[in-house]
């Protein structure tokens, strides 16, 4: 027997060995007591602590300013910390939000791939589980379903399936939505498809000081995040704290006061849901405005408490109504605060077509702001 025979006869015993040993470390652990389930499914336990007002001096910028400014604030404190995605580099981001980096970091930091969503996210699972903490870019929303077996089945339960003994750190940014006449495969809202999956962590912000606070939370995590950024957000301008913050990635925000009803959103469609408040008013009809924040887990306390109070709640969102994550928020308040809600749960949401590209068809099957305001009156008639 060669040199190289050698070398695979003594790797295949080592192979065996450890396999040998896992089995019986596996043999001999404690049966799980079920009531304990849930606790095993993510690695960094779920932050409920009250959102903090913004401290200190702020300055205005854009969603996608303050998105570029925490990468690079990330990029540049942590060196485990990675980009990747297609033409995140070069080409500075399909919507430049990563402009400048990768002059600033270098290609090994900042990393252009081939166009293989599921290739480059399986690339990401892999820098995770090895000590990196990669940011993966999809380039479109829709694209993540070519990923969807790398995010779902592998990424989000890795920590769960093998005993809480190994992390996946790693976020998943997509631009989503549609309003720009893109089309069906490129203007989708998708996150309720992925609601799904245990061990997956959803947010989506809707402003630029949640933008930039919220990224450096899901950076830190020890969990998959999918990190939903609406395209009409990134030129949306607000204060962001000069100081650097991570705010947690829980938690709903009451923005806007009101007693006659209760409209809980998120992402852009929260900003629809704010100008409906506004025209609501201007009818004598205050509004109560909740932003969601994350999907994933789900905040239903501070909505129930909204509606029990307003007695009335409207849900909306860009994604397909049916389904979606309205259908699981309605239903959870139901649950919980049903002797208090004094009419029907409405929702608010996209009608169940692809996403004409022709824009008078796509305003007529996305949500609007006139559409989340008749709710609110209908529910009022109640």
């Amino acid at each position: 027997m060669g040199a190289a025979e050698d070398e695979i006869a003594r790797a295949e015993k080592e192979a065996e060995a450890a396999v040998e040993e896992a089995v019986e470390k596996a043999r001999s652990c404690p049966e799980q007591e079920p009531g304990q389930l849930e606790d095993a499914v993510f690695a960094t336990p779920v932050d409920k602590r009250p959102l903090p007002p913004p401290e200190g001096e702020t300055r205005e910028m854009s969603y996608a300013h303050a998105l570029n400014l925490a990468l690079s604030e990330a990029l540049d404190a942590d060196p485990s910390v990675v980009l990747i995605g297609e033409d995140v580099g070069v080409y500075n981001g399909a919507f430049k939000v990563s402009q400048g980096l990768l002059e600033r970091f270098g290609p090994r930091r900042v990393i252009d791939t081939p166009i293989s969503e599921n290739s480059f996210v399986g690339v990401g699972v892999g820098a995770a589980l090895g000590g990196l903490r990669p940011i993966v870019e999809i380039m479109f929303m829709d694209f993540l379903l070519l990923a969807a077996d790398q995010l779902v089945n592998h990424a989000a339960k890795m920590h769960f399936m093998f005993g809480g003994n190994c992390r996946v750190p790693m976020v998943i940014r997509t631009p989503a939505g549609g309003y720009r006449g893109y089309g069906a495969t490129h203007s989708q809202t998708i996150e309720g498809f992925f609601l799904q999956s245990p061990g997956l962590k959803i947010v989506a912000p809707s402003s630029p000081r949640d933008a930039r606070a919220m990224l450096h939370s899901a950076v830190a995590d020890d969990d998959p995040v999918l990190f939903v950024e609406h395209k009409l957000l990134y030129g949306r301008r607000g204060p962001v704290p000069v100081a650097r913050e991570a705010l947690p990635l829980f938690g709903a925000s009451v923005v806007r006061k009101g007693g006659h009803v209760t409209i809980a959103s998120y992402g852009y469609t929260l900003h629809l849901a704010l100008a409906a408040a506004e025209h609501l008013a201007g009818h004598g009809i205050e509004a109560e405005v909740i932003d969601l924040r994350s999907l994933c887990p789900l905040d239903v306390e501070t909505v129930s408490e909204s509606a029990a109070r307003t007695g009335r709640l409207v849900v909306a969102e860009e994604g397909v109504r049916f389904g979606g994550v309205g259908a699981e928020l309605a239903a959870a308040v139901n649950e919980s605060a049903f002797g208090f809600i004094e009419a029907p749960i409405l929702r608010v949401g996209a009608r169940r077509v692809p996403i004409p590209a022709a824009r008078p068809l796509e305003d007529a099957v996305l949500p609007s702001a006139g559409d989340i305001a008749a709710a609110c009156l209908r529910v009022l008639e109640e």
